[in-house]
């Protein structure tokens, strides 16, 4: 099937699902015969550099957009890179928002570099046309950072209709600018793209969406990237209240709690690295930060306050929308789990 068959689930007469919170995630860890969640050795460490961003996405848990003021300043980066040399991190995830608009971004990531860091960023494209972006395709090039990019279909009703008015057209250019500058064409920059459903359904299998879009990219735009990753949309924020608004919360909690699957518990990514918000508090995940859920250990802590050598073992704080993250094939900022 392709993505441009996949229907969006309208019920306007949603039944009541049962109200399952971190009390309901945990039993059913239970049920399947595993334990609670807990934490694994930190192998990579995610930070949120805030609320701004050039676009206002409707699927977006962050609730980022253009007139967000939430951005992290430089005395907090400082220690957080510091905290990373001193525990020897060597993978770093840079999200937002658009991270790329805060304006001490590019000095950050220029440190993460210089001591060796591999660099991640999760760049929306459209950002490359901003103003005093224009040199951003090369700086990324040069500095071999790797891209994680929202294309959410490779329709450009679909994406607009998610995105805004244009934004599968710049969308298009930018991924052009960025394969003339080197990413996507091997391994040395690697370009890959994040796919989302444009409502409340779960994602069709990773390897099938991936070839689709390798083929439709290339056929019609001449793109070419490495990896898809398919990632469900959470029940938090902007997408919360979507549903809410079309009376399709409660379908859609149930949908993610009846296609839990415990394969992919092993691989979920708050056991495996830490998420700091723009005031460089810390979080089990991205999602449980914008819920404001702080680590259950480390309530109201700062990164810097953290020994990462002792986090292993420690307990996760869970919820209703960790679902979410273990429905069908699993979800995590990589991709599918299974």
């Amino acid at each position: 099937m392709l993505i441009d068959e996949i229907a969006v689930t309208e019920n306007a007469a949603d039944a009541a699902a049962p109200r399952l919170g971190a009390r309901g995630f945990n039993t059913t860890l239970l049920s399947h015969g595993m334990p609670t969640l807990s934490r694994a050795a930190i192998s990579q460490l995610q930070i949120n550099l805030g609320k701004l961003c050039n676009q206002a996405c409707n699927h977006c848990h962050v609730d980022a957009g253009p007139k967000r003021t939430e951005v992290m300043e430089w005395p907090t980066m400082r220690r957080i890179i510091d905290w990373v040399a001193a525990h020897s991190i060597k993978s770093i995830d840079i999200t937002g928002g658009a991270p790329e608009l805060n304006p001490h971004f590019r000095q950050m990531v220029n440190a993460f570099v210089d001591m060796g860091a591999d660099v991640i960023s999760r760049c929306n494209l459209t950002v490359l046309w901003e103003r005093g972006q224009e040199d951003l395709a090369a700086w990324y090039a040069q500095r071999r950072v790797h891209l994680v990019c929202s294309l959410p279909c490779y329709s450009e009703s679909n994406v607009d209709a998610q995105r805004g008015k244009g934004v599968f057209g710049k969308s298009i250019r930018a991924l052009q600018l960025l394969n003339q500058h080197g990413y996507g064409i091997g391994s040395e920059l690697t370009l890959d793209l994040v796919y989302n459903p444009g409502g409340p359904t779960l994602p069709p299998p990773q390897d099938q969406l991936t070839a689709q879009y390798k083929q439709r990219l290339f056929d019609d735009f001449g793109i070419r990237f490495n990896q898809l990753f398919t990632i469900t949309n959470l029940p938090i924020n902007r997408f919360k209240h979507y549903l809410e608004r079309t009376e399709q919360l409660a379908s859609y909690q149930q949908l993610l709690e009846e296609n839990f699957n415990p394969s992919t518990v092993e691989g979920l990514m708050c056991r495996h690295l830490v998420s700091v918000d723009w005031k460089g508090r810390l979080y089990d995940c991205d999602f449980n930060q914008m819920l404001d859920m702080p680590m259950p250990t480390s309530r109201g802590t700062f990164l810097w306050d953290l020994d990462g050598t002792q986090i292993e073992g420690q307990k996760i704080a869970v919820g209703r929308h960790c679902f979410g993250c273990t429905a069908g094939a699993g979800s995590s900022c990589g991709g599918a789990l299974t």
